[in-house]
């Protein structure tokens, strides 16, 4: 008689091996799921804290490698970032959509109400001025025109821009979240950057790892090179319409960060500049027009042209067309907070492809 065979309790014993493994992963789908819908709320405000912990980390690494606590240094950073960002985002939001409906609508009216004739100050601004003069009649003859192509419009532009200055206002609540994630991010980040390079390598190997290093410097290239060199220009031209008292300082400071974060509209922030220049000298303040025109040329623009390319250095640099898109797709799913966010999501995305298209190629793997 020859011996039962076995394969019928080697099938069953695979069978409930590969249901087990089956009810685990579902029960750990469910887990994840969970703790997605946990986090959703508070989506923004991770993503948001995750980017400035990482733009500035090299801040942080400093303050460590002289001794001072991560504990200590993340306070420090708290406090340097609420005093730099937070504390004139609050002052600055409350009357942003308000000030940004009075000036589209005094825009609105100087459109509407062109004198028949250039200003006589008007030739005489310097470089612009004459050939402004001389296209004035053109200008004139185009005016009905071009009342009548934006007055179905302008209503439809001055509501999205109040709502720009409204998503702004309710920002602050995702801010301030933001940075608390931020100071985890600060207090811990050795240990969770190890962490996630750890199951990035269980994942994909040294592909996995040089992929998450890849991104973290991509969001640096971001951070640095486009948000930050957003910011310096707003700063900057905020604090020159201020001195030079030009009236909508704050929304104009908004709309230079707006620029210059969207790269596509960054040629406006030099007409923010002339433009102001040519209102001081309508207003007479021939001195201060000069002022404007030389703040606006070296400090305000010159960051542009000096710091940009600096700053993005201090990590990879993506493809102007992925910046572009990443920021006007980020402030249509985001709101407000989507100018950061967006083109550091791409970013990230951007850098996994480009480790993993290293890796594949036999290339070298680009470091953090």
């Amino acid at each position: 008689m020859q011996p039962e065979s076995p394969v019928p309790d080697e099938r069953y014993a695979a069978t409930v091996l590969l249901a087990e493994r089956a009810a685990v992963l579902i029960l750990l789908a469910v887990l994840l799921y969970g703790v997605l819908r946990v986090l959703e709320p508070f989506g923004m405000a991770i993503a948001f804290g995750a980017f400035i912990a990482i733009g500035t980390w090299p801040m942080r690494a400093a303050l460590v490698r002289r001794g001072v606590r991560p504990g200590a240094a993340a306070a420090a950073m708290l406090i340097a970032v609420i005093l730099l960002i937070a504390v004139p985002a609050v002052l600055m939001a409350p009357g942003l959509a308000e000030q940004i409906g009075s000036v589209v609508a005094k825009g609105r009216t100087v459109l509407e109400n062109l004198p028949p004739e250039a200003p006589a100050w008007l030739a005489d601004l310097p470089l612009v001025g004459g050939r402004i003069a001389a296209g004035w009649p053109r200008l004139q003859a185009l005016q009905g025109d071009i009342n009548s192509l934006l007055a179905p419009y302008s209503g439809q532009i001055a509501r999205l821009l109040v709502e720009i200055g409204q998503q702004a206002a309710a920002s602050l609540l995702q801010i301030l979240l933001a940075l608390i994630v931020a100071t985890m991010f600060w207090t811990s980040g050795e240990r969770m950057a190890e962490q996630l390079k750890d199951i990035a390598g269980r994942l994909g190997g040294t592909t996995g790892v040089a992929a998450v290093e890849a991104a973290g410097g991509a969001v640096r290239g971001v951070a640095w090179g486009v948000v930050g060199t957003g910011m310096l220009q707003a700063v900057l031209m905020g604090i020159g319409l201020a001195v030079a008292g030009v009236p909508g300082a704050a929304v104009l400071a908004f709309l230079t960060m707006i620029f210059s974060i969207s790269q596509v509209l960054g040629p406006l922030v030099i007409v923010t500049w002339v433009a102001a220049a040519a209102w001081l000298y309508g207003q007479g303040e021939t001195g201060w027009a000069l002022f404007m025109l030389v703040w606006g040329a070296i400090p305000v623009s010159g960051s542009d042209n000096i710091v940009r390319p600096l700053l993005i250095q201090r990590g990879s640099a993506m493809p102007l067309g992925l910046i572009i898109l990443g920021v006007f797709g980020g402030l249509i799913a985001f709101g407000f907070l989507g100018l950061f966010i967006g083109p550091a999501l791409l970013a990230v995305g951007h850098g996994l492809l480009d480790a993993w298209r290293r890796a594949g190629a036999g290339g070298v793997h680009p470091e953090a």
